[in-house]
């Protein structure tokens, strides 16, 4: 096993390198070495292990003598706020907690259960803090609600990446394709892959300084995540799936995977009906509940090169790209994040008469003309997953089946995010987008595509098992 680089002090040139490139100022305001202590305040890289943000936080709280506060919270404003999200975030918390005390932590919870409870809980703890580190993430609304978070704090406020092995600081720009990031990351992979060694601060957090905080904390270690999550003011209509939250889960479903699929991968990951034939690991690294490089680790020390090699293609090039255009484009949720010979062909074809025309809620309840796609739309609203093979079929054709090409596009991201628990990520931006050209480039003109890559659900047939994917999921 390779031996750990230490976190001992940022002189540390490898952790001092990795920090400078994942990490960025969200305002200019003073540190506050009157401060009690350090806080991270964790929305998006939901572990302790892996976690640059969590590192940084560390390494300052050690240069000034300070104890560390973990605060993570969740309420009911963010969009689609439902049962399925709550319960994989509160499960994930009861298992923080139970890993905090063993690591030498101090980790906290505040669940905010209705819009009109109190909302400045991460104000007033900043107010006592010399330093405010946070995850760096630029969908799910956690970026606006930084800014905005950053902008009222009387401290300096500090974000930090950690969902890519390769710190985003290396591209500058946006990257158009894999083919140009593609290079870039193979110069660096390996580098950035050096496990570094993971604790908790010297100073301990003071028992008197923790009660004195003015949070109304959960009982991580009584709580009935069911009932919380009942109480909460969302939508009740999405349900929670079966999901082993956690990095436990996240560790077992790996293991699994480099035990299993990952000999065959480059053909069973062409079989929707294959349940085991891909990794589902992306909403476990959505909510950052394990680390991409930890993930990579594995699956390279499990052998099989030629499978490893095409499944690093994926987790990083295709992954970490879509984490470029959402860091890099503010037009990533929009059509103004495609290029412009897009733009182009919409323009040309946007009046091409459609094979038929649904609506949002037509789409929701699996009510097309297709089998195949209604089977798509029906995984993902029974599970929270949808294989990456249906997916995009199930995004292309909807391009088929709205009037204006605005329209498919929201109805995509809505049905993607109400539902998927790896919605509302970077990876499912890209991927949306992709079926409307971005990353791509022109093909050969047809109705409505225009010169958009075209996919067909009756080719698709001819593919793969269909049949048997759609019994997996009836009407």
């Amino acid at each position: 096993m390779t031996a750990k680089i230490p976190l001992h002090r940022l002189e540390s040139e490898y952790v001092r390198g990795q920090l400078s490139l994942r990490r960025r100022d969200a305002n200019q305001a003073d540190l506050r070495p009157t401060g009690e202590y350090v806080l991270y305040w964790m929305q998006a890289t939901h572990r302790f292990e892996d976690n640059w943000a969590l590192r940084y936080a560390v390494l300052q709280a050690d240069a000034m003598g300070k104890p560390l506060l973990i605060h993570q919270g969740l309420d009911p404003t963010y969009e689609h706020a439902n049962d399925r999200i709550h319960t994989v975030i509160l499960e994930n918390a009861v298992a923080l907690h139970r890993r905090a005390a063993k690591l030498g932590l101090r980790y906290q919870f505040v669940l905010r259960r209705r819009r009109d409870d109190d909302r400045r809980v991460v104000d007033r703890l900043a107010a006592r803090a010399t330093l405010v580190v946070t995850d760096l993430f630029p969908t799910a609304g956690i970026a606006a609600r930084t800014a905005r978070f950053a902008e009222r704090c009387p401290v300096r406020v500090v974000e930090v990446e950690s969902h890519c092995i390769v710190p985003f600081g290396n591209f500058v720009k946006e990257e158009y394709a894999a083919r140009t990031i593609r290079p870039k990351i193979a110069k660096v992979l390996d580098h950035a892959l050096e496990p570094v060694e993971d604790r908790g601060p010297r100073a301990k957090f003071p028992q008197a300084l923790w009660d004195s905080l003015e949070v109304e904390r959960l009982d991580l270690e009584a709580l009935d995540v069911r009932a919380a999550v009942a109480s909460c003011e969302i939508d009740h209509a999405v349900p929670p799936v079966p999901f082993p939250s956690g990095l436990d889960g996240a560790r077992a479903r790996l293991a699994a995977f480099c035990a299993g699929a990952l000999a065959d991968y480059a053909e069973r990951r062409n079989e929707p009906s294959d349940t085991e034939g891909s990794s589902r690991l992306s909403p476990y690294l959505h909510f950052g509940q394990i680390s991409a490089a930890e993930v990579l680790r594995t699956v390279r020390a499990a052998g099989h090169k030629a499978s490893a090699e095409k499944f690093a293609d994926e987790l990083v090039t295709w992954r970490e790209l879509a984490f470029n255009f959402c860091v890099r484009n503010p037009h990533h949720g929009k059509l103004k994040g495609l290029p412009d010979w897009v733009h182009r062909s919409m323009e040309k074809h946007k009046d091409d008469p459609r094979e038929a025309i649904y609506s949002l809620e037509q789409l929701e309840r699996a009510e097309t003309h297709d089998e195949l796609w209604n089977a798509a739309q029906r995984e993902i609203v029974s599970t929270g997953y949808m294989h990456n093979v249906t997916r995009m079929l199930w995004g292309k054709s909807v391009l088929l089946w709205t009037a204006r090409y605005k329209h498919a596009l929201e109805h995509l991201i809505l049905l993607n995010n109400k539902y998927g628990l790896d919605g509302r990520d970077p990876s499912s931006y890209g991927g949306i987008q992709w079926c409307f050209g971005k990353f791509d480039r022109p093909w050969f003109d047809k109705p409505v595509f225009g010169v958009i890559r075209p996919m067909s659900l009756a080719r698709a047939r001819e593919k793969f098992d269909a049949e048997a994917y759609i019994r997996m999921f009836p009407r």
